[in-house]
């Protein structure tokens, strides 16, 4: 068995993290003393303690147990358990811990369902992804959501000792393990109890006389100081927090995502995310950062990598540190919303393409004002269809260049 499993703790007071859960008058720890279970879901990545607390919780109950992955599970391992609702076996209620839900399709999930519902089987699951996105929506409404988060280096300090603790009693030798190294596993695992555990094993293994060193634990630290996935929750969140600190202006916290998305080799994601960027959050406040930014993703895609850093790290500064204004794309989607809608009614006479009158028609001719033939190449005249003549979609952000252009209108329209 890995060292993480050998050691893995028996009771919530040896859980490493977690504390704003488990911590004393916390929510789970509120649940879990008050000795009847709900039905819970465990959102978070790996190796943070979300089996192990299922675990713990699940052996303290008076319940028939019964374990499922839902990367092997199939329906008829879901039918075997429920045979044994009202059955001498599941007399006491059925406890179903159920690892890596978001695997089971929509059907296998409603299997479960009546059954959860009436109370028979009580299910404890733990899911990597967003369960709002993977989990059938009537299982989660009758479930408690709980979030566990990536274990601090403060925390993962007393798994690292403890982990070295149980090499030296199983291996009968008596490590000295440098507090560099320490401090490094504790940071380079990116909050993994369990590579945590792993590396400190590997460690232990290749140490020499003893002496584990700074030397040993960068050699062998596995690398995963940031969580990283392209088809997973990790993926949008980076992209998410690198938008949200740009468009907060927020240049330290930009570089770091962008970082991260350099580390794991992600240029693609990266710029179309800058481009999208330059567009929607500067804008018309500064509207050369759309040129600028395209020249350096250019720059990135035909360098590669390392050196497509260079040009990336220009465009991410670029926009943070650029005035901010969505006014042109939030105009853009309200006149959008009401084409949706139905909102569009015919063109004003004056806009057709060479209007034809008809014998019929009162009113012959286009009457299209052309406005480059009067001063300052503006001239009143009507450009919505009739049942929108008044609509205004766009109004002017309160940026240097949109007020100067509020300014000019202002002026040459004759408006205060």
């Amino acid at each position: 068995m890995p060292l993480a499993d050998r050691i893995r703790p028996s009771s919530i007071e040896d859980v490493v993290g977690q504390r704003h859960l488990l911590g004393e008058g916390k929510p789970l720890r509120r649940v879990i003393e008050s000795g009847k279970i709900p039905n819970m879901i465990f959102y978070g990545p790996s190796g943070v303690g979300k089996t192990t607390v299922a675990r713990i919780i699940a052996d303290s109950a008076n319940m028939r147990l019964h374990k499922l992955n839902g990367t092997s599970a199939s329906t008829s391992d879901i039918k075997s358990i429920v045979s044994e609702i009202d059955t001498l076996l599941g007399s006491g209620g059925i406890l179903l811990y159920l690892d890596e839900i978001q695997y089971l399709n929509k059907k296998q999930q409603q299997s479960l369902l009546e059954y959860i519902e009436d109370g028979s089987i009580t299910l404890i699951a733990s899911t990597t992804e967003n369960p709002y996105f993977y989990v059938y929506n009537a299982i989660l409404s009758r479930s408690t959501v709980f979030e566990f988060k990536p274990v601090s280096p403060e925390d993962m300090e007393s798994a690292v000792r403890r982990g070295f603790a149980e090499c030296s009693k199983e291996n009968g030798i008596n490590y000295e393990i440098s507090d560099e190294a320490v401090n490094y596993i504790c940071h380079g695992v990116g909050g993994d109890v369990r590579k945590c555990l792993n590396t400190v094993e590997l460690c232990a293994l290749s140490a020499n006389e003893g002496r584990v060193d700074l030397s040993i634990a960068e050699e062998l630290t596995q690398r995963s100081n940031m969580r990283y996935d392209r088809d997973g929750d990790q993926h949008y969140d980076l992209l998410s927090a690198l938008q949200k600190s740009i468009r907060g202006s927020d240049e330290n916290a930009a570089l770091h995502y962008a970082a991260r998305l350099i580390e794991a080799g992600d240029i693609i994601s990266l710029s179309r995310r800058l481009l999208v960027i330059a567009a929607e959050d500067i804008g018309l406040a500064y509207p050369m950062a759309i040129p600028i930014v395209k020249a350096c993703v250019d720059s990135a895609m035909q360098l590669g990598l390392p050196e497509a850093r260079i040009p990336l790290g220009d465009a991410v500064v670029l926009l943070a540190t650029s005035p901010k204004s969505n006014t042109a794309h939030i105009a853009f989607d309200e006149a959008i919303a009401d084409v949706k809608n139905g909102e569009v009614g015919d063109f004003p006479r004056h806009l057709q393409n060479v209007h034809c009158d008809g014998v019929d028609a009162e009113v012959r001719g286009q009457f299209y004002l052309y406005p480059h033939d009067f001063p300052n190449h503006y001239v009143e005249q009507q450009y919505l269809p009739d049942n929108l003549k008044d609509k205004v979609y766009y109004h002017f952000g309160d940026n240097k260049l949109e007020t100067a252009a509020r300014e000019y209108w202002e002026k040459i329209k004759g408006k205060k």
